[in-house]
């Protein structure tokens, strides 16, 4: 006999003759499964009904599975940002709760079939069964990414998961939001097996012919004995919650508080009946859903996700070319990391230098970002390897015919890259896209060089392109809808975050980060020591201060940059004195172990005592104690200020760009929403008064953008009047 529902209800319910049931999800109107309110309510009905068959004996085991892809991308994140008051956040964790709560306490056994992609919700949902099994696709991934979004999982994760894996590797899931693969899920107990893909259904049914009678899983992996030391006896989980305290407290400042949150519920909740630990669980989601934090982070998450499926042109009929083969023209760092990263992704590359010292530097390079990721269990060997035959290297331009996109790489000068591009042009075909990985220089001035300039779009990649996120796809006058669409998708296969910006000095975010890096060299030309610079900048949630991004950057790169953006843009950028006598001084930075900082290796060993007698002159003998309020203002109000000269200058249409190309490519802190929207919130008209203020004390480089006098006036804010 058979017992279901129409198909076109989300989830549909189905059992089968031999007394097994399918829950099957799989939402008509999305690419992806998502828990809105409606498919629980439509959930907790089945598991009632389940209930009724189970008691006349018509079912013997459930299945949940998909429909899809993936098996459950998680909750409805809409629903959560509609969420202001605190009860409210915490009646709907119970809401969710309860109905895991139903499944949970089902009289027969019930498996999560996981393939594909399972988050938030639908990993508290797979909690909640008896079992869990989980196929191998390299697709396949598990995660709870709640604490990315500033709450904690609040359908039974944070109380479950400890308890079924263990608290450490619980912690390492929740407090990253790192997904993990379907054979670590295996590894530290999360899933019972991990079955082949290419027959996942048919096995899931075998593994429930053969298990479905058997008690809830304890065939899990046995824990090394000290992991079992640490997460089993008080002693123990006291030292692995207080390390975790501290580390969490190091990487965030104190400013994300969703981790501190997770922390205090697992340790109050963990040895506590499981109703009394998930209401502990619910109260806290109740806080963390209705924090500003978690609307910025919302919000955040909102604009990369619109950024991925973007096009980067408004004419939504520019349809992106297809690249399968890629040149890059230059075997440097950052060409043997562009390399790597489409090869990892199953791309051809054709690497091209003038000698074959600098093939090989760029093989080398994208070979140990491929080594890298197998030390931390991103790739197996035997991809990595295969990936890695992938890259071919050449001193001409054989084979470059076939391309469908070339990425020049070469170093920063504009003589040298207009001849590269016009010599690469001449070697491949008619509809091959060239792009320029340039930080400052014009890609009209470039385009002047070319025959077709309507192909050659900028493509600024950040150091180092393996772990930035952010990708500036830069529009010159000339260059096509079809270049920017195929640049623009390329960069997003490629994982990347793209913002599309016109030719300008600087583009965006080095046009920005300028007058703040500026700015700390003025601070330290009035007597503030580094560490103070620095210390205001990170306590304000920017990942390192400014001077020691001066040092990360590079102070040649640096100088030179600076130069650029004062030449273009005018004396309000002139230089800060220690910024110039430290280049003088011969300084590199990181890279040459001696900078505003030392270094040794890669790491940072603290301030240099003998920094200020390479500044001379330029700084005063004495440091000067200045508040943290006043060097945070100067910093922020400098960028606040330049982003809206951007905005008066067309470089982007939108504050939301602004907001995600300084997030995505300087750290500028997610938890504040962005850097105009951070504007917003202190409101215009404030932010008019300051930059009065400090004009009046400091000159012209404060001097107010005249959109932020007419913003202030009207009573609006950026991301209202820049909505696009």
């Amino acid at each position: 006999m058979s017992t279901s529902q129409p198909n076109r209800l989300n989830p549909s319910f189905e059992v089968a003759a031999n007394g097994i049931g399918r829950i099957t999800f799989d939402d008509p109107e999305k690419k992806v499964n998502v828990l809105t309110e409606a498919v629980m309510v439509r959930l907790a009905d089945i598991v009632g009904k389940i209930e009724d068959l189970a008691e006349q004996g018509r079912i013997r085991a459930v299945v949940f599975r998909s429909g899809k892809g993936g098996f459950i991308a998680g909750a409805d994140v809409g629903a959560i940002e509609a969420i202001a008051d605190p009860e409210a956040g915490a009646e709907a964790s119970r809401f969710g709760q309860g109905v895991f709560g139903a499944i949970e306490e089902l009289s027969v056994p019930t498996v999560a079939a996981i393939h594909g992609v399972c988050l938030g919700g639908g990993t508290e949902l797979a909690l909640a069964c008896s079992h869990r099994v989980a196929s191998d696709s390299p697709k396949t991934a598990v995660g709870l990414p709640e604490v990315l979004l500033g709450i904690l999982p609040a359908w039974g994760g944070t109380t479950r998961l400890p308890r079924l894996v263990g608290l450490q590797a619980a912690l390492d899931m929740i407090l990253t939001g790192r997904q993990i693969s379907a054979s670590k899920a295996k590894r530290i107990g999360f899933v019972d097996a991990v079955l082949p893909a290419r027959r996942f259904d048919q096995e899931v049914a075998g593994f429930v012919e053969a298990d479905w009678n058997t008690p809830p899983s304890g065939t899990r992996t046995r824990r090394a004995f000290l992991t079992r030391l640490m997460d089993e006896t008080s002693p123990g989980r006291r030292l692995v919650l207080a390390t975790a305290r501290r580390r969490i407290l190091s990487k965030t400042g104190g400013h994300y508080p969703a981790p501190a949150k997770v922390l205090e519920v697992i340790a109050t909740s963990l040895t506590l009946p499981l109703n009394q630990a998930l209401n502990i669980e619910a109260a806290a989601a109740g806080e963390l859903i209705a924090s500003p934090v978690c609307k910025n982070l919302i919000r955040v998450f909102r604009l990369r996700e619109a950024a991925r499926k973007g096009v980067g042109v408004r004419d939504n009929g520019a349809m992106p070319g297809r690249v399968r083969y890629l040149g890059v023209l230059g075997a440097g760092v950052m060409g043997g990391g562009i390399a790597q990263l489409a090869a990892r992704r199953g791309i051809r590359v054709r690497m091209k230098d003038i000698d074959h010292g600098a093939i090989s530097s760029g093989l080398q390079h994208a070979r140990r970002q491929f080594d890298a990721l197998v030390r931390r269990g991103r790739l197996r060997r035997r991809e990595a390897d295969d990936r890695m035959t992938l890259i071919s290297g050449s001193l001409d331009y054989r084979g470059f015919g076939r391309l469908e996109l070339v990425i020049e790489a070469v170093v920063e000068k504009l003589d040298v890259k207009r001849s590269v591009l016009r010599e690469s042009e001449e070697a491949v075909g008619e509809g091959c896209i060239l792009a320029t990985n340039t930080s400052s220089l014009s890609v009209d001035e470039m385009s002047r060089a070319l025959a077709r300039p309507e192909s050659l779009v900028g493509m600024h990649f950040f150091n180092p392109v393996d772990r930035m996120p952010l990708v500036e796809v830069v529009r010159g006058r000339a260059t096509s809808d079809e270049a920017v669409a195929t640049v623009y998708a390329f960069a997003v296969a490629l994982g990347k975050i793209p913002v599309v910006t016109r030719d300008g000095p600087g583009f965006l975010v080095n046009r920005i980060l300028g007058p703040y890096l500026n700015e700390a060299g003025f601070l330290l030309a009035e007597g503030a020591s580094v560490e103070a610079i620095d210390g205001a900048a990170r306590e304000f949630g920017m990942p390192m201060g400014p001077l020691r991004l001066v040092d990360e950057v590079g102070i040649d790169v640096m100088r030179h940059a600076g130069q650029s953006l004062f030449e273009a843009l005018g004396p309000r950028l002139a230089p800060a004195p220690p910024l110039i006598a430290l280049a003088e001084g011969g300084r590199l930075g990181r890279k040459g172990g001696l900078g505003f900082y030392r270094y040794k290796g890669s790491e940072e060993k603290g301030v240099d005592p003998d920094v200020y007698a390479i500044l001379g002159a330029s700084v005063p003998d004495d440091r000067v104690a200045v508040e943290g309020r006043q060097i945070r203002d100067r910093l922020v109000l400098a960028m606040i200020n330049e982003a809206a000269r951007a905005l008066e200058d067309g470089i982007v249409q939108r504050a939301s760009d602004v907001d995600l190309a300084m997030i995505m490519g300087t750290g500028f802190p997610p938890f504040r929403g962005g850097l105009l929207h951070f504007a917003d919130t202190l409101r215009v008209p404030t932010v008019l008064a300051r930059l009065e203020e400090l004009e009046g004390r400091y000159g012209p480089r404060f001097a107010p953008a005249a959109l932020i006098r007419d913003l202030a006036h009207q009573g609006r804010g950026f991301c209202q009047s820049f909505a696009g």
